[in-house]
């Protein structure tokens, strides 16, 4: 098709930034991270030329979670990866739709990790979710200079009339005949945005020290309620005490209904995410009846639990039926794969959650297949912040999602958002809860980046 695109030339552009607040998740604490611009100029057959961008935090804390290798050497690692992968998709000739090249390359992703991991001699190598998340801002930009150059918003160019291949070309023949397009939803003007209670946060201005940010936002969780009259709330646990984790989600849930019924705001919705730190799943189904025991409306307004347990679901099968009874449970860290997917079904997974960290490409073909497989699934992101927090909350818009979508570098980098929060101020500030997403249009993934005064030197 004359719309297939091929890149011509690639940059990528690294910078550190500082957390307002330490942001804590499962055992660890990011107090810094690097963040990654990707641009990537395209051309497509006619000739034409035009520019896309990505970014994404490399969060190696998250995505390659590792005691043998230092933090330094995991992010080292991660950025030159990055480097190499902008080299190899810098050296794709052919057109083709964004789609297309990255499931063309995609299997040389990972030997491409494994073969820098030796180089450096280290104990281990990268898991390929390091690797999706280096990969995530090259998709990215492809993506964005795909619309750019066709002039067309890029949803809008995942049906027939941009892609010479279905989706049995990904997931086989009951696929045949299906696009991406047919599982888009016309965006909404308004999403929901679920706000983080890390394991760190303060949840009462009474907890306040002479530490915290002294600035315009909000320290404690009823602040940051009464400040954007918040309603969803994803509730960072432990899930290695039973008690402190149980006492977390009675006060988390007690706080918000007291500013809810002071404020007059209705309706409160709360996921709760272990980080993989269980044990067992026995762990989160015990805390479950304790906390449906002892407030059955804040368990009620539970709509899943996250991962409860380690992401490799291969070295012990872990099956998690009974508790997916309870409540849906969301595959998240061990999701990196189609073959994953799989096999958390077996498992007894009810639902997945899809990060624009995985790659778009990767996920737009994974809701397709959640959809047919009746598996909820939600949009989280990665703290994201700028460009990244847009493509994520332009995902989750156009998706038939469970609730809304995540948005935590407002609490946590609101510093990297200012370039982007002047051009879209709706969405790196909430409105009763929400993301007003009028700003996100134009061409490409909608960021209006000409209009955005980011700078690298």
């Amino acid at each position: 098709m004359d719309t297939d695109i091929k890149p011509v030339e690639i940059a990528c552009y690294f910078t550190d930034e500082v957390p307002r607040t330490p942001l804590k998740f499962g055992g660890v604490v990011m107090d810094r991270s690097k963040y990654c611009h990707v641009r990537v100029v395209v051309e497509n057959r006619r000739g034409q030329r035009a520019a896309g961008w990505g970014a994404i935090f490399l969060s190696d804390v998250w995505a390659w979670p590792s005691a043998a290798v230092a933090h330094e050497q995991r992010e080292s690692l991660m950025v030159e990866l990055i480097r190499a992968w902008c080299r190899r998709v810098g050296e794709f000739t052919e057109f083709a739709h964004p789609i297309d090249i990255f499931w063309d390359l995609e299997p040389e992703l990972v030997p491409l990790s494994d073969r820098l991991c030796d180089q450096r001699a280290l104990p281990e190598r990268m898991p390929r979710l390091g690797a999706l998340v280096c990969a995530s801002p090259i998709d990215a930009a492809l993506h964005d200079a795909f619309g750019h150059v066709n002039n067309i918003d890029t949803y809008a160019g995942y049906g027939p009339d941009f892609m010479t291949s279905d989706l049995s070309r990904y997931l086989g023949q009951a696929f045949a005949g299906k696009y991406v397009s047919d599982y888009i939803v016309p965006m909404p003007e308004w999403l929901d945005a679920f706000h983080l209670v890390g394991g760190l946060d303060k949840l009462t201005d009474a907890e306040r020290t002479a530490d915290d940010p002294d600035d315009d936002l909000p320290v404690s969780l009823e602040k940051w309620i009464e400040y954007e009259h918040l309603h969803c709330l994803k509730v960072k646990l432990v899930g290695n005490d039973l008690d402190w984790d149980l006492t977390r989600l009675l006060l988390v849930c007690r706080i918000a209904r007291n500013v809810h019924q002071r404020l007059g705001i209705e309706g409160l919705w709360l996921t709760a995410d272990t980080n993989e730190m269980c044990e067992s799943p026995e762990y989160m189904i015990e805390l479950l009846k304790r906390f449906e025991d002892q407030d059955i409306q804040g368990f009620e307004s539970l709509l899943y639990c996250e991962q409860p347990c380690e992401r490799d679901l291969r070295r012990r099968h872990l099956d998690v039926h009974e508790l997916a009874e309870i409540k849906p449970v969301i595959i998240d860290e061990a999701l990196s794969s189609l073959e994953d997917f799989d096999l958390a079904l077996e498992l007894g997974y009810n639902g997945v959650a899809l990060k624009t960290c995985k790659c778009q490409s990767a996920e737009l073909v994974m809701a397709a297949k959640a959809t047919k497989a009746g598996v909820l699934y939600s949009v989280q992101d990665l703290t994201n912040p700028g460009i990244a927090l847009i493509q994520s909350a332009g995902l989750a818009g156009h998706l038939s999602v469970l609730k809304g979508v995540e948005s935590n570098s407002r609490q946590f980098f609101p510093a990297t958002n200012e370039p982007e929060q002047w051009v879209h101020p709706g969405i790196f500030r909430l409105t009763d809860g929400k993301m007003h997403l009028r700003t996100l249009s134009g061409t490409g993934l909608g960021y209006q980046w000409d209009k955005i005064d980011r700078r690298f030197d």
